[in-house]
């Protein structure tokens, strides 16, 4: 099949081949390979959070805020676990990339992953379906290739999780080695692990066991050092859909609603003008939502 045959195929909610799955990552991972650390993008553009294989509700995402090419779109990582239907979810993507290559950034997040897809649910998702791992891992060896964070305009950055102390320029991202496993530590683990903490100052060593948590004097300087204005995020669910921090320098954009399909959450994606001026357009599940397969596992309660 043509990649436009295989997209119509993936909207109606059915996994293409094992042949083709391994087709669509290898000329995924030509187009990546080619796309810096900090990936240049001009506005307008519509930024994307977590979506964790919620398939209906990023069609309803694409619904509401316009499909691709129409629509510019930054996709900030976390894509496959948790939700039902990681598969459809990751293909999709991909296919659009393929398509329209110049209307759609995929960045990395920390659950683009072999060792946390192994956990939460995307490993056992591809192993059910397929009878062998061999899908995940084709889809795993993809995520290597992720770019991991964006700059609009020379104005706005954007990355999965957050800052890094091992980091002060944006020169300093340019030059990491992305083209592996995430890492336990080190700048490429705290960029997609790390999270804003408003309530303390510095660097802080997370909870999560893998980034830190930084506060506003660390945006406040890591944004003044690169002549930047504000820095976009995901990684965290925000019952809202967003959540804006530090003097409306740094925001969270979160687009999985009713998270785990049993949070009740809004979502949001976040619309930049011409003009950088931003706008938070948000949405509910999708009906289709109640389609969920009955046969799959509880998906662990995990809130990264």
């Amino acid at each position: 099949m043509s990649w436009d045959k295989m997209l119509e195929h993936v909207l109606q909610c059915k996994i293409l081949s094992e042949y083709e799955v391994k087709m669509v990552c290898e000329s995924t991972k030509e187009l990546l390979l080619a796309e810096p650390n900090v990936k240049h993008v001009s506005a307008p553009v519509t930024i994307v959070g977590d979506i964790h294989g919620q398939f209906f509700d990023l069609k309803e995402m694409f619904r509401i805020a316009g499909n691709c090419p129409d629509t510019n779109f930054i996709f900030l990582g976390d894509y496959v676990d948790r939700g039902y239907f990681s598969l459809e979810t990751m293909t999709l993507l991909c296919l659009l990339k393929l398509l329209y290559r110049d209307r759609i950034t995929l960045l990395r997040g920390n659950h683009e992953n072999k060792q946390i897809t192994q956990v939460y649910g995307f490993y056992y998702e591809c192993t059910r379906r397929y009878g062998n791992p061999s899908v995940w891992t084709a889809i795993t060896d993809m995520f290597n290739y992720l770019t991991i964070s964006v700059l609009i305009d020379n104005r706005i950055f954007c990355v999965h999780g957050g800052l890094s102390p091992s980091i002060t320029s944006l020169d300093q991202v340019r030059v990491l080695d992305r083209f592996q496993e995430i890492p336990h530590e080190g700048p490429l683990a705290d960029i997609v692990w790390s999270d804003p903490e408003p309530d303390r100052e510095g660097f802080v060593p997370s909870t999560r066991g893998a980034g830190y948590t930084f506060g506003s004097d660390v945006v406040r300087k890591f944004l003044h050092e690169n002549n930047i204005a504000r820095i976009l995020r995901a990684h965290q669910m925000c019952n809202e859909g967003y959540q804006c921090l530090f003097n409306n320098t740094l925001f969270t954009v979160w687009s999985a609603p009713n998270y785990c399909y049993r949070c009740n959450n809004i979502a949001a994606v976040l619309e930049i003008d011409e003009h950088l001026n931003t706008f938070f357009n948000t949405y509910s599940a999708a009906p289709d939502n109640r389609e969920v397969p009955r046969d799959q596992r509880q998906v662990p309660s995990y809130f990264q």
